[in-house]
């Protein structure tokens, strides 16, 4: 690698640390998710137990989610030797987003020999507004996509040193560990590898290599495996599942009773399952394609979006459409990742929240390419075309200029914006809640917390254990709570001790005395309940207000 190349890679590895290392202790704020990640790790660290006394799972129950457990083992020796913190808990998330940067410029440099499309397309990626978000937060959507990018780049580097097939199969391996989408896409795409390069691999001497390393990929995905033969973690992705939706069978019978005849050929032959939930299917994939998505509103879950910005930057529709025009005359060389922008999709697919910009979220990497190649056709373009160098230098200026507007606006957005125009999309408020709390828990009988919001419980523990509170330690709450179902499926903790995590009840808490009482602003009366303390969300809305009786 030459000496400038590699200033210009370390350069923009650098300004990608600080994109997503700058403020990550607060913006945004701590989410459930991620707060039964840490707090389970901090589990695991001091008793070998997760939070419901799960001994060292593969499989975190979690809120009956059943999340996978590769981050939660990534997080612990962070949480272990820096504490219970959200800069512990994201720290080594943030940091794989940041060396997915380079990881990406040596896999385009191991496909295409092509140093600037590796150097344009970390620079993309380094910027780009999906992948910075998913990076700054203890999501293992990132991680898995880490371990994507690397498997990949093994993978190819085998095609001239045999042993790099390994390294492939067990980052490929890590990503199924990692995250259910993974456990969908990745087959897909190693499948695809080995029909694309099944002369290389199956070839000569190189077969027995090949099937050695299937045995060694089986081996390790045994405990996987095994753990998905209980059946909760299945049935929970299938709670999730286009499958589950009633709407898509209530169309189907609706249609078939349209008909004339009820029992005749037509009707089951053409409104059925298959057909039903295969063009649910058609129409959630095709959705990840849309331009709206992609380039204007993007995900329409706050948690997973900035306001008023797509999944990519608008100025990435012409460079894609120009890199598809230019790839069309050479596709061969392309196959690999035209195969993992039509695989990426498929696991957000198959549920029925489309388009889902987390479980889509490895999208990135594809779209990130063929950005970075159509930037690079354009810019020979003006290269060859524009003979006069004052034209040329200020096309540039020009490319440069919205390059840098669409980057400075995304980041007013996130900074200034997404807290106050998605005060839900992280759960703001709930430390400082947390603390009131903690520090007047002792004066009352009981303490009863809205469950209005996310999860309650987990950021209740999270905090009290980060600030070293007995109480809180998992070793007294792991055989001492009770957990109940909640919304689609999914589990809560309804009471801890003294705390329960309930809906708000006046007309039950009004006779209450000697409790402190926590609801949203829309379920405490204005009059009668004697609000001591109001906690607001970064708009300055009201977020809970803290009755004392």
């Amino acid at each position: 690698m030459k000496s400038r190349t590699v200033v210009i890679l370390v350069l923009i590895t650098l300004a990608a640390f600080v994109l997503r290392f700058n403020g990550l202790g607060s913006l945004p704020a701590l989410n459930a998710d991620e707060a039964a990640i840490g707090y389970n790790a901090y589990s695991l660290s001091e008793t070998g137990r997760d939070e419901h006394g799960n001994s060292w799972p593969i499989h975190f129950e979690s809120f009956g989610d059943f999340k996978p457990g590769l981050v939660f083992y990534l997080v612990m020796p962070f949480v272990k030797l820096f504490g219970l913190s959200i800069l512990s808990v994201r720290f080594l998330p943030a940091l794989l987003g940041v060396l997915t940067v380079p990881a990406l410029y040596f896999l385009l440099v191991e496909l295409f020999k092509e140093r600037k499309l590796g150097i344009f397309a970390s620079l993309l990626l380094a910027i780009s507004p999906w992948h910075i978000h998913f990076s700054r937060g203890a999501w293992e959507v990132n991680v898995a996509t880490f371990f994507m990018i690397t498997g990949v780049w093994a993978f190819l580097r085998s095609r001239k040193e045999n042993k790099y097939l390994f390294l492939s199969a067990l980052f490929f391996v890590l990503a199924l560990y990692a995250y259910h989408s993974a456990r969908v896409i990745v087959p897909l795409l190693v499948l695809g590898l080995l029909i694309i390069y099944r002369k290389n691999l199956f070839a000569g001497k190189n077969i027995g290599n090949t099937l050695l390393v299937g045995a060694f990929s089986f081996v390790v995905l045994l405990p996987l495996l095994n753990d998905l033969r209980g059946g909760a973690v299945l049935a929970r992705a299938g709670g999730v599942g286009i499958f589950a939706d009633r709407g898509t069978l209530d169309r189907i019978n609706e249609q078939r009773g349209q008909h004339s005849e009820l029992t005749g050929f037509a009707a089951p032959f053409l409104h059925n399952k298959p057909v039903g939930f295969g063009l649910a299917f058609a129409e959630n994939y095709l959705r990840h394609f849309w331009g709206e998505f992609l380039f204007l509103s993007g995900d329409e879950i706050q948690r997973n979006a900035v306001p008023e910005m797509g999944q990519l930057y608008l100025f990435q529709l012409p460079l894609i459409l120009t890199a598809f025009w230019a790839i069309a005359k050479k596709p061969k060389s392309w196959l690999p990742v035209l195969l993992w922008l039509i695989v990426a999709p498929v696991a957000a697919a198959l549920t029925f929240q489309s388009p889902h910009a987390l479980r889509s979220q490895n999208m990135v990497v594809p779209l990130t390419i063929i950005s970075a190649y159509g930037l690079i056709v354009l810019v020979r373009f003006l290269n060859r075309k524009l003979t006069s160098r004052y034209l040329l230098v200020t096309s540039y200026l020009l490319l440069v200029a919205v390059l840098t507007w669409s980057f400075s606006r995304y980041l007013h957005q996130y900074y200034t914006h997404m807290p106050k125009a998605f005060p839900f999309s992280s759960q703001y408020g709930a430390r400082e809640l947390a603390e009131y709390v903690i520090d007047r828990e002792d004066e009352v009988e009981e303490v009863y917390i809205t469950d209005r919001y996310d999860q309650p419980y987990i950021l209740l523990l999270f905090y009290g254990a980060s600030a070293g509170v007995e109480k809180f330690m998992p070793w007294n709450f792991q055989d001492n709570h009770v957990l109940t179902p909640a919304n689609f499926g999914f589990m809560t903790v309804s009471r801890y001790d003294k705390f329960h995590f309930r809906n708000f009840d006046w007309d039950v808490y009004r006779d209450f005395r000697n409790v402190l009482l926590v609801g949203a602003s829309d379920e405490v009366p204005d009059i009668e309940a004697n609000v001591v303390e109001v906690i607001l969300f970064p708009n300055g809305e009201t977020a809970y207000e803290i009755v004392r009786q």
